[in-house]
C-alpha cells in the first residue's frame, strides 16, 4: 500500500524543516540567507539619537586583562554584541573583518561575547578572523542593552548612540564607510 501522496509532501516537508532548524547543514543555509539579506546599517535619526549613559563598563579581553571602557569616552566605538552560534552574527563577520582592518586604528571595536572562551577562540581561527574580542565584567550600560544578537552600536564622539542595528548587515558597506569617515572627520 502506498501513501497518500498528501503524506508524502508532508513527509518531506518536515523533515526538510528538521534539517534546516537542527543541523549544521541548516545553520549553513541560514548563515548564507542572512547574508543575502543584510543591508547596510541605518544611522538613527538626529533627534532620536540618544546619549551613552556610562561609561562605567567593565570588560575583560581574550587574556583575561580588563578593559577600560572609560578611556574610550571621546572616541568613535563601535560595540558588537555577539556569539558563535548566531548564525546572522557568523553571516556578519566577514564585513566587520574588513571594516576593522580599515578602521581598527581610528576606531575603537568591541565585539563582546558571553560565549565559551575555547569555543571563540576556535570560532575566530576557523574564520580567519583578527577582531578585538571583549567579555563583559559588570553590567553592560541600560542604553546598550539588547535582547537580540547581533546587535551593534555605532557611538560618537560626544557620546551620542547614532547606529543601533540588530540583525545581519553589510558592514563594509560604502554607506557605513561614509558615515564612519563623517564621525571620524568632527
Amino acid at each position: 500500500m502506498v501513501p497518500p501522496k498528501k503524506w508524502i509532501v508532508n513527509g518531506v516537508f518536515v523533515l526538510a524543516v528538521l534539517i534546516l532548524l537542527f543541523t549544521p547543514i541548516g545553520f549553513k543555509v541560514k548563515v548564507f540567507a542572512s547574508k543575502l539579506l543584510s543591508t547596510s546599517a541605518a544611522m538613527v535619526k538626529e533627534g532620536m539619537q540618544v546619549p551613552l549613559d556610562s561609561y562605567q563598563w567593565k570588560l575583560t579581553d581574550m587574556e583575561n586583562r580588563a578593559f577600560d571602557f572609560e578611556a574610550q569616552r571621546g572616541n568613535v566605538i563601535l560595540v558588537n554584541f555577539w556569539a558563535t552560534w548566531c548564525p546572522p552574527c557568523v553571516a556578519e563577520m566577514p564585513s566587520m573583518q574588513e571594516l576593522y582592518n580599515d578602521y581598527g586604528d581610528k576606531v575603537t571595536f568591541m565585539f563582546v561575547t558571553s560565549d565559551d572562551h575555547q569555543k571563540v577562540m576556535g570560532f575566530l581561527k576557523r574564520k580567519n578572523l583578527d577582531l578585538p574580542v571583549y567579555y563583559p565584567a559588570s553590567q553592560t550600560p541600560s542604553t546598550l542593552e539588547s535582547k537580540l544578537l547581533p546587535t551593534t552600536y555605532i557611538i560618537d564622539r560626544d557620546g551620542k548612540i547614532v547606529v543601533a542595528e540588530t540583525g545581519a548587515a553589510d558592514w563594509n558597506s560604502s554607506k557605513t564607510r561614509n558615515l564612519i569617515d563623517g564621525l571620524l572627520s568632527k
